[in-house]
């Protein structure tokens, strides 16, 4: 089987759509927390298996021998690990044949804090001794294109990231790639360091932005404090703040721009231009 957790998640639905293309839906298994969310999948003929990453006990169910699993990293930054943890735990007592993990661009030499959980959960999998696949994801285009509708309204795109670039790529890119390995033979033991085809700036992504909407946006670079006070006055609670602008100063010293390549190479294509997400977002 080819089993994807967290799969009603943005991610995980979209990885689902992939494996469909080339796997038969009996074949497929869902692993999600609340059935009725997954109610479409199983209309289409994805099996289910319902289990909580909080619920070891539950996950013991989730996985059989000789499964291929995606393990879709968790969304609540600070229980991160112990989640995966009991998922890891749990593939290997059910001696899965092979488990893939999301992890973040630039494995063990990112250094900000959101990717402390994910270094931690790739050494746990490592001591596992499972048959393993890093995924390690750099940034979505949809992290940056949910926030275009604030945007617009003020003419400006505001970050603490200087003129550093990212190589984003969008979510389906992502999902594909992971599609592929679960599919694939030959991704055993590997890392694949996944991101787009192109980096940009902020400056270039307001000058998008201009572009496609037909209104003026600039990008307006302020210093981490600045941008820290900005996001608390937006009701971001203050560690989430911090997260965020650790990951603008990543951005600055260059930690989300490598274009190695890998994900264009699983996929087959090239990745998707940020003006594609940008005029999708517009669109919708």
């Amino acid at each position: 089987m080819w089993v994807v957790t967290g799969a009603t998640g943005q991610l995980g639905r979209l990885v689902i759509d992939s494996l469909l293309e080339s796997v038969p839906a009996e074949q497929v298994v869902a692993v999600v927390r609340d059935e009725g969310k997954a109610a479409g999948l199983a209309a289409r003929g994805v099996r289910l298996r319902i289990a909580d990453y909080d619920d070891p006990a539950t996950l013991r169910g989730a996985f059989a021998a000789g499964d291929r699993v995606l393990l879709i990293s968790g969304s609540e930054v600070g229980r991160r690990l112990p989640q995966h943890t009991a998922v890891i735990d749990a593939a290997k007592e059910a001696d899965v044949a092979l488990l893939a993990y999301t992890g973040v661009l630039g494995g063990p030499a990112a250094d900000f804090a959101l990717a402390d959980e994910h270094k931690a959960t790739e050494e746990a999998l490592l001591a596992s001794g499972l048959p393993y696949v890093f995924l390690r994801n750099g940034w979505y285009h949809e992290n940056f294109t949910a926030q275009l509708g604030p945007v617009l309204e003020v003419g400006r795109v505001v970050a603490a990231a200087g003129e550093g670039r990212v190589a984003s790529a969008s979510r389906a890119d992502y999902a594909a790639a992971a599609a592929a390995v679960l599919t694939g033979e030959g991704h055993e033991g590997k890392a694949y360091e996944l991101s787009g085809d192109t980096a940009w700036s902020f400056t270039e992504y307001a000058a998008e932005i201009s572009r496609l909407s037909g209104k003026e946006v600039r990008y307006t670079p302020v210093g981490a404090e600045e941008q820290r006070a900005n996001l608390l006055a937006a009701g971001l609670p203050e560690q989430y703040a911090a997260i965020l602008v650790g990951v603008d100063e990543a951005i600055e010293r260059g930690l989300l721009a490598a274009t190695p390549g890998d994900l264009s190479r699983l996929i087959g294509r090239p990745t998707t231009p940020i003006g594609d997400a940008i005029a999708a977002a517009l669109e919708s």
